[in-house]
């Protein structure tokens, strides 16, 4: 039974800073594409960023230079470190994974993802 696990969500204020780890279970980790994604209210889920097993990340244009994705194979963790937080990245983050091995580069599409987190709650106020 694979489970991801996200934690580190809460409360800012605008310019802070929360790091959200997703603890993977069940599922070989170190051998595929994990990804964090975020959903607004009433709005459409989106892709935040991506890192294949090698280091090759992606970003969401709108958090570039603010949040930094990685991974610790040995530990089984995903983390997204999220600075200069804004109103406006307020959301759910989930963790995703894919579970067959993934040939191209790191991918944002959440069709190309097999397991998803129960999400955490992010909200950053003015």
């Amino acid at each position: 039974q694979v489970q991801l696990v996200e934690s580190g969500g809460g409360s800012v204020q605008s310019g802070g800073s929360l790091r959200l780890s997703c603890a993977a279970s069940g599922y070989t980790y170190s051998s595929n594409l994990m990804s964090w994604f975020r959903q607004a209210p009433e709005k459409e889920r989106e892709g935040v960023a991506a890192i294949l097993k090698d280091g090759r990340t992606t970003y969401a244009d709108s958090v570039k230079g603010r949040f930094t994705i990685s991974r610790d194979n040995a530990k089984n963790t995903l983390y997204l470190q999220m600075n200069s937080l804004k109103p406006e990245d307020t959301a759910v983050y989930y963790c995703a994974a894919r579970s067959a091995y993934w040939y191209w580069g790191p991918s944002l599409q959440q069709s190309d993802y097999t397991y998803w987190g129960q999400g955490t709650q992010v909200t950053v106020s003015s």
